[in-house]
Protein backbone atom coordinates (compact mmCIF):
# COMPACT_ATOMS: atom_id res chain seq x y z
CA UNK A 1 0.00 0.00 0.00
CA UNK A 2 1.05 3.57 -0.69
CA UNK A 3 2.96 5.38 2.26
CA UNK A 4 1.86 8.95 0.28
CA UNK A 5 -1.44 10.46 -0.67
CA UNK A 6 -2.33 9.40 -4.11
CA UNK A 7 -2.54 12.74 -5.69
CA UNK A 8 1.79 12.86 -4.84
CA UNK A 9 2.08 9.56 -7.14
CA UNK A 10 1.29 12.18 -10.18
CA UNK A 11 4.69 13.84 -9.32
CA UNK A 12 6.74 11.17 -7.67
CA UNK A 13 6.49 7.47 -7.33
CA UNK A 14 7.20 5.70 -3.81
CA UNK A 15 10.71 5.05 -5.19
CA UNK A 16 11.39 8.91 -5.92
CA UNK A 17 10.14 9.47 -2.22
CA UNK A 18 12.98 6.60 -1.49
CA UNK A 19 15.20 8.30 -3.60
CA UNK A 20 14.74 11.96 -2.07
CA UNK A 21 15.51 10.44 1.14
CA UNK A 22 18.63 8.81 0.38
CA UNK A 23 19.77 12.22 -1.71
CA UNK A 24 19.29 13.72 1.70
CA UNK A 25 21.00 11.63 4.05
CA UNK A 26 23.76 11.80 1.79
CA UNK A 27 23.70 15.85 1.72
CA UNK A 28 23.56 15.90 5.49
CA UNK A 29 26.67 13.35 6.07
CA UNK A 30 28.30 16.00 4.99
CA UNK A 31 26.86 19.18 7.20
CA UNK A 32 25.73 19.46 10.83
CA UNK A 33 22.41 21.26 8.70
CA UNK A 34 18.91 20.49 8.03
CA UNK A 35 17.51 19.74 4.60
CA UNK A 36 13.94 18.96 4.47
CA UNK A 37 11.07 18.59 1.36
CA UNK A 38 7.69 19.29 1.83
CA UNK A 39 4.77 18.75 -0.67
CA UNK A 40 1.74 20.53 -0.46
CA UNK A 41 -1.00 19.98 -3.00
CA UNK A 42 -1.72 23.53 -3.22
CA UNK A 43 -0.74 26.64 -1.78
CA UNK A 44 -4.43 27.15 1.02
CA UNK A 45 -6.20 29.48 -0.76
CA UNK A 46 -5.94 31.74 2.51
CA UNK A 47 -2.81 32.80 1.46
CA UNK A 48 -3.81 34.27 -2.11
CA UNK A 49 -2.20 37.58 -2.82
CA UNK A 50 -4.08 39.03 -5.40
CA UNK A 51 -4.66 35.59 -8.10
CA UNK A 52 -1.11 34.07 -7.23
CA UNK A 53 -0.38 32.07 -4.12
CA UNK A 54 1.97 33.26 -1.76
CA UNK A 55 4.27 30.70 -2.12
CA UNK A 56 6.65 31.54 0.44
CA UNK A 57 4.50 32.91 3.01
CA UNK A 58 3.13 28.92 3.09
CA UNK A 59 7.02 27.62 3.13
CA UNK A 60 7.80 29.70 6.09
CA UNK A 61 4.61 28.53 7.76
CA UNK A 62 5.55 24.95 7.02
CA UNK A 63 9.06 25.87 8.33
CA UNK A 64 8.20 26.53 11.46
CA UNK A 65 5.48 23.68 11.79
CA UNK A 66 8.08 21.41 11.15
CA UNK A 67 10.17 22.76 13.80
CA UNK A 68 12.57 23.44 11.61
CA UNK A 69 13.70 27.14 13.37
CA UNK A 70 14.55 24.71 16.07
CA UNK A 71 17.77 23.57 14.93
CA UNK A 72 20.64 23.85 16.68
CA UNK A 73 22.60 26.39 15.22
CA UNK A 74 19.50 27.92 13.19
CA UNK A 75 20.85 26.27 9.55
CA UNK A 76 17.77 24.37 8.70
CA UNK A 77 16.63 24.37 4.63
CA UNK A 78 13.39 24.05 3.45
CA UNK A 79 12.37 23.39 -0.44
CA UNK A 80 8.75 23.73 -0.51
CA UNK A 81 6.46 22.14 -3.37
CA UNK A 82 2.88 23.49 -4.55
CA UNK A 83 2.96 20.54 -6.79
CA UNK A 84 -0.63 21.42 -8.32
CA UNK A 85 0.15 25.07 -8.51
CA UNK A 86 3.44 24.48 -9.82
CA UNK A 87 4.52 26.30 -7.33
CA UNK A 88 7.87 26.33 -5.03
CA UNK A 89 10.34 27.90 -2.60
CA UNK A 90 13.76 27.65 -0.65
CA UNK A 91 13.84 28.92 2.62
CA UNK A 92 16.84 28.85 4.93
CA UNK A 93 17.15 29.95 8.48
CA UNK A 94 18.58 32.25 9.90
CA UNK A 95 22.07 31.18 10.65
CA UNK A 96 22.03 30.06 6.85
CA UNK A 97 20.30 32.94 5.48
CA UNK A 98 22.50 35.32 6.76
CA UNK A 99 25.52 33.26 4.93
CA UNK A 100 24.30 33.03 1.74
CA UNK A 101 21.31 35.08 1.20
CA UNK A 102 18.60 35.22 -1.39
CA UNK A 103 20.51 35.09 -4.56
CA UNK A 104 21.42 31.31 -3.37
CA UNK A 105 18.23 30.24 -2.81
CA UNK A 106 17.33 32.06 -5.90
CA UNK A 107 19.83 29.40 -7.72
CA UNK A 108 18.71 26.58 -6.63
CA UNK A 109 15.07 27.69 -7.42
CA UNK A 110 16.49 28.00 -10.69
CA UNK A 111 17.72 24.71 -10.97
CA UNK A 112 14.78 23.18 -9.99
CA UNK A 113 12.30 25.29 -12.19
CA UNK A 114 14.56 24.07 -15.39
CA UNK A 115 14.16 20.43 -14.32
CA UNK A 116 10.65 20.63 -13.52
CA UNK A 117 10.19 22.41 -17.16
CA UNK A 118 11.81 19.12 -18.44
CA UNK A 119 9.26 17.06 -16.34
CA UNK A 120 11.97 15.69 -14.16
CA UNK A 121 10.72 16.36 -10.68
CA UNK A 122 12.54 13.61 -8.71
CA UNK A 123 16.17 15.13 -10.75
CA UNK A 124 14.70 18.47 -9.33
CA UNK A 125 14.60 17.90 -5.98
CA UNK A 126 17.68 15.71 -5.55
CA UNK A 127 19.92 18.67 -7.27
CA UNK A 128 18.19 21.09 -5.33
CA UNK A 129 19.18 18.69 -2.45
CA UNK A 130 22.54 18.09 -3.57
CA UNK A 131 22.97 21.72 -4.38
CA UNK A 132 22.13 22.68 -0.83
CA UNK A 133 24.23 19.60 1.01
CA UNK A 134 27.18 21.70 -0.89
CA UNK A 135 27.03 24.87 0.59
CA UNK A 136 26.03 24.11 3.71
CA UNK A 137 28.62 21.94 4.21
CA UNK A 138 31.33 24.74 3.35
CA UNK A 139 29.11 26.76 6.14
CA UNK A 140 28.64 24.13 8.58
CA UNK A 141 30.93 21.14 8.01
CA UNK A 142 29.64 18.33 10.43
CA UNK A 143 30.83 17.79 13.29
CA UNK A 144 31.71 14.83 15.59
CA UNK A 145 29.26 15.35 17.61
CA UNK A 146 26.42 15.68 14.98
CA UNK A 147 23.06 14.46 15.60
CA UNK A 148 19.92 14.21 13.10
CA UNK A 149 17.88 17.11 14.39
CA UNK A 150 15.13 16.50 12.05
CA UNK A 151 13.03 13.69 9.66
CA UNK A 152 15.08 13.20 6.57
CA UNK A 153 11.78 11.61 4.59
CA UNK A 154 9.72 14.05 2.37
CA UNK A 155 6.93 15.49 4.07
CA UNK A 156 3.29 16.00 2.54
CA UNK A 157 0.47 17.79 3.99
Amino acid sequence: MAKHPSWTHRFLSEADFDSITRAIRAAESRTSAEIRVHLDRHVPRTLLVGRRPDVLARARHVFHRLGMHRTRERHGVLVYVAVEDRRLAVVGDEGIHGRVGDPHWDRVRDVMVDRLRANAPREAIERAVEELGRVLAEHYPRRPDDENELPDEVSVS
